[in-house]
């Protein structure tokens, strides 16, 4: 199998030109988000979370925790340490740094973030009741592991999977009141933006590296 990264088939501006249009996209979301009342949730918010809540079946709340016990902070850790762990093994160095710096890097945003915000959750949450609802975590951890496996492997397997393990995650996490819709709508631009500018940076180091050493090489 060929490594990830050493696939030339991508414009050596494309990683720079999608990373700075998806952090401006977040910070918009950010502002959009922040300007309201932290206790009032747009009317969206409430449209959405009444319609889950009128359709909750047993089966639906069975469905909800699977990803809501998945991507909690011990599993979500675990999973991350296996997908790092996998990329060492298999010496895609790069990659592994990739998927560190993104993962790393989510959680050192998206935690503090939801503090500071401090976001109320919906009065009655079947999880978390905390108030630190904006982000969501789980959709930005989903979202930014997602997006940069899609960018590392650029298959549409990995776009498959990672789109519908996304909007699983989304979805559980408003099924079960733990959030609003406008959480894991900013826990997707999160997540994306994060992996995108962590790929987009390492990508660029890791060609002047090589374009360095082939420079060296041919002045031998």
């Amino acid at each position: 199998m060929q490594p990830p990264h050493e696939r030339p088939d991508i414009s050596r501006l494309v990683p720079l030109i999608v990373g700075a249009a998806a952090a401006i996209v977040m910070i918009i979301f950010l502002w959009l988000v922040t300007s309201v009342r932290r206790d009032q949730p747009f009317p969206v918010d409430v449209w959405w979370h009444d319609m889950m809540v009128a359709n909750r079946t047993d089966t639906g709340l069975v469905l909800a925790w699977i990803p809501a016990h998945v991507g909690g902070p011990v599993l979500a850790a675990v999973t991350g340490v296996v997908v790092v762990g996998t990329l060492l093994v298999l010496r895609w160095w790069w990659a592994a740094l990739t998927v560190t710096a993104t993962l790393v890097l989510c959680i050192g945003i998206a935690a503090p973030l939801a503090r500071v915000v401090a976001r109320i959750r919906p009065e009655d949450s079947l999880a978390e009741i905390v108030p630190t609802s904006y982000p969501s975590g789980h959709v930005a951890f989903a979202a930014a592991l997602a997006t940069v496996m899609g960018l590392l492997f650029r298959h549409w397997l990995w776009w498959t999977l990672g789109a519908v393990w996304v909007l699983w995650m989304a979805w559980s996490r408003t099924y079960l009141a733990a959030h609003w819709l406008t959480d894991v709508i900013g826990g997707i631009f999160l997540g994306v933006a994060v992996a995108v500018l962590a790929w987009a940076i390492v990508e660029t180091v890791r060609r002047r590296r090589e374009s360095r050493a082939v420079d060296a090489d041919g002045t031998v």
